[in-house]
């Protein structure tokens, strides 16, 4: 018998839904808990990475009775990086977008994000914007 973790010919979302799956019923807490609880929610990518990590870590507890961190929630957390990445790589897309939609130019943008010069600000919003749109397209 097979498991998600073996199946390397998985597209992705059967192996991130079932990584979300177990590291929210494993180590959710409060209102991640409750969304898990009440409505079968998981916990977003962003999320479960964050307390997979700060679990592991020891920058964060496990609440009284629950599991400590094992391999197969480091694995979880890791099967779940690329829409981890997919997802920030939205949000920065749409605040460069917002921020040029407001009148900033490329070399206010650039100083916000610590780069050197427009011109590094322009390719970082070109690699995220194809980064996005080929992330985006069935593979």
């Amino acid at each position: 018998m097979t498991t998600s973790d073996d199946r390397p010919e998985d597209d992705g979302g059967t192996r991130a839904y079932e990584a979300l799956a177990r590291i929210t019923e494993r180590h959710a807490a409060g209102e991640d808990r409750d969304r898990w609880e009440d409505r079968g929610r998981p916990m977003t990518p962003y999320d479960a990475l964050r307390r997979v990590s700060d679990l592991a870590s020891g920058s964060a507890f496990p609440a009284e009775g629950a599991p400590a961190v094992d391999e197969r929630d480091l694995t979880a957390a890791l099967a779940l990086l690329p829409l981890a990445r997919a997802e920030f790589d939205q949000l920065e897309l749409g605040l460069l977008r917002m921020a040029k939609g407001r009148g900033l130019t490329w070399q206010q943008i650039g100083s916000g994000l610590g780069l050197g010069s427009a011109q590094a600000a322009r390719q970082r919003h070109d690699r995220i914007a194809r980064r996005a749109r080929d992330g985006a397209q069935p593979g």
